[in-house]
C-alpha cells in the first residue's frame, strides 16, 4: 500500500470514503443541547463533509436532516420551524425529526403522495448537555460510548467547542504528541521558576522522556516515563480512542476525568469537543520567581461571533488571518516561548500552520513520535479490516471498553512496570457517579 492511498484512507472522510464510512458507524458529539432551541431557528451543521440542518421541534426532539428539501432542493435552513416539524418555505412540504413528510399542502388531497416522500435523516440522542448524531445505515443504533467524562450531568462538567482549520487527523495528532508539551507550552519555564512541589517540575527537568506505546482494546496508548526522586518514575499517560478521541496527561490521573473529540466537519475542519469534570483538583499554579505567571496560563480564548454559515460556529478571533495573535515581544523577551497565549490556542497554531492536510511525504518522524506512528497504524488497520470484513468495528458494540481508559499524571515506585503502574491508578482512581440512564 503506498503512502499516498495511506494518507488518503486517514485524512478523508466524506460520503464513500473509507475513514469517513469508518466514522459513521459510531455516534459523534455533534453540538451542545444548548445551541437548539424549541420551535427554534435551525441550525446549519457540517458532519464528515455532509451539510446537514439540526433543530429541536415543539417537542423538544431533535432532528437532524439532509440540507436539500426532498422536493426541489431549495435549502431547508430556510424552513419554518413550527408545530412539531420543519416545513420548507418554497411549496410548503413539512417534515418531522425523522425526515417523514407530514404535510404537502400544494398537492391536493386526492394527489397527497406524502407517505411516500422522506428527507434523509439521521438519528439523534441527548445525553447530559450533548447532541449525538449516529449517521451509519444500521436498522438500530449501537449504544453510545460509555466514555467516562461523557456519563456526568453538564453542570459538573466544562463543555467546550473549538472549530480548527485543519483536518481531523493533524488536529488530533497534536494531543497525543506529549514531547512537544515541554516546548511549546513550558519552553520559557525553568525548574527554578515552580513550586517543588508541582509535579510538571519533571517535564520541565528532562524535555526528552522515554516512552511506551502499544495497543489497547480502546485503541492505543503511551506512557511517558522520566527519573523522579529517589526510588520514584515520573508517568504521563495519554489515550487515542476510536475513532476521534482523545485523553491526555493534563491532570493528576487519580481525578482526572476528561475527553477530547475532534469531529471532521469535512477534510478541512475540524470540531473540538473538550469535556472535564469540574470537581477535579486543579493544579498547582506556575508563577516565575518574579512573581508573573506565563502569558498561556492568564490568557482565556476569545470567540468570533458565531454566524449561521456552514463554518459560522466556535471559530477563535485569533487564527491564521491574524497570525495567531502571536506576541514577539513576549517571545523575544522569554516570557513565553512561543509567544502565543493560551495552552489551546498554541496547539491551534501549530496544527493550522501545517496547512489544511499536512503532506506526510515532507515529515522526518523520530523516536518520540511513535505515538503517532503507531496510531496511524492502528487506525489503518481497523478501518480496513472493517471494510474487507464487516463486523462492528472495535468498541461500537462494547462500549464499555472506553471505561478502562483515562489519562493522567501519576508517580510508581522504580522497577514497577508500566502496565502494572497504569493498573493500580486505574483501580484507585476516583470514579464520579454516573448520570441516571439519558433519553435516547
Amino acid at each position: 500500500m503506498s503512502r499516498a492511498r495511506d494518507r488518503e484512507d486517514l485524512t478523508r472522510v466524506g460520503p464513500g470514503t473509507v475513514m469517513g464510512e469508518f466514522m459513521r458507524q459510531y455516534w459523534i458529539p455533534a453540538a451542545l443541547s444548548s445551541e437548539l432551541a424549541v420551535d427554534g431557528d435551525p441550525m446549519r451543521l457540517l458532519l464528515l463533509g455532509e451539510k446537514l440542518i439540526a433543530f429541536r421541534d415543539t417537542a423538544g426532539l431533535v432532528g437532524v436532516l439532509d440540507q436539500r428539501c426532498p422536493h426541489r432542493c431549495a435549502s431547508l435552513f430556510l424552513g419554518r420551524n413550527e408545530e412539531h416539524g420543519l416545513r420548507c418555505i418554497y411549496h410548503g412540504w413539512k417534515f418531522d425529526v425523522g425526515g417523514r413528510c407530514v404535510d404537502m399542502p400544494s398537492v391536493p388531497a386526492e394527489q397527497d403522495f406524502k407517505a411516500k416522500v422522506k428527507a434523509k435523516a439521521y438519528r439523534t440522542a441527548e445525553r447530559n448537555g450533548l447532541i449525538w448524531v449516529y449517521m451509519g445505515a444500521r436498522q438500530e443504533a449501537p449504544p453510545l460510548p460509555a466514555i467516562e467524562v461523557t456519563l456526568l450531568p453538564a453542570e459538573n462538567m466544562t463543555q467546550q467547542f473549538v472549530q480548527r482549520r485543519c483536518n481531523w487527523l493533524q488536529a488530533l495528532e497534536g494531543e497525543i504528541d506529549t514531547a512537544h508539551f515541554g516546548f511549546l507550552h513550558m519552553g520559557s519555564v525553568g525548574v527554578e521558576d515552580l513550586d517543588p512541589e508541582d509535579e510538571l517540575r519533571y517535564t520541565v527537568m528532562n524535555r526528552a522522556p522515554e516512552y511506551h506505546v502499544a495497543d489497547a482494546p480502546w485503541g492505543t496508548t503511551y506512557a511517558a516515563y522520566r527519573p523522579a526522586d529517589a526510588g520514584k518514575t515520573y508517568w504521563r499517560v495519554a489515550n487515542f480512542m476510536f475513532p476521534f478521541w482523545t485523553q491526555t496527561p493534563a491532570g493528576s490521573f487519580p481525578t482526572h476525568v476528561g475527553a477530547r473529540a475532534w469531529i471532521p466537519m469535512d477534510d478541512e475542519h475540524t470540531m473540538f469537543v473538550h469535556l472535564h469534570w469540574k470537581r477535579a483538583a486543579p493544579s498547582l499554579p506556575v508563577v516565575r520567581r518574579d512573581g508573573t505567571v506565563p502569558l498561556h496560563l492568564t490568557r482565556t480564548l476569545d470567540y468570533l461571533p458565531n454566524d449561521t454559515g456552514w463554518y459560522g460556529r466556535w471559530r477563535l478571533s485569533a487564527n491564521e488571518d491574524n497570525d495567531w495573535m502571536i506576541d514577539r515581544a513576549s517571545q523575544r523577551a522569554g516570557k513565553s516561548f512561543s509567544g502565543i497565549g493560551n495552552i489551546h490556542l498554541q496547539d491551534q497554531a501549530v496544527t493550522e500552520s501545517m496547512g489544511p492536510i499536512v503532506d506526510h511525504d515532507l515529515e522526518h518522524l523520530g523516536p518520540s513520535d511513535r505515538m503517532i506512528t503507531h496510531t496511524r497504524r492502528r487506525l489503518l488497520q481497523a478501518v480496513r479490516a472493517w471494510r474487507d470484513g464487516g463486523g462492528a468495528p472495535p468498541c461500537v458494540d462494547d462500549p464499555a471498553l472506553y471505561l478502562k481508559a483515562r489519562g493522567g499524571y501519576f508517580f510508581s515506585e522504580d522497577g514497577v512496570g508500566w502496565r502494572e503502574a497504569y493498573a493500580r491508578q486505574v483501580e484507585a482512581a476516583a470514579r464520579p457517579a454516573p448520570t441516571p440512564q439519558a433519553a435516547e
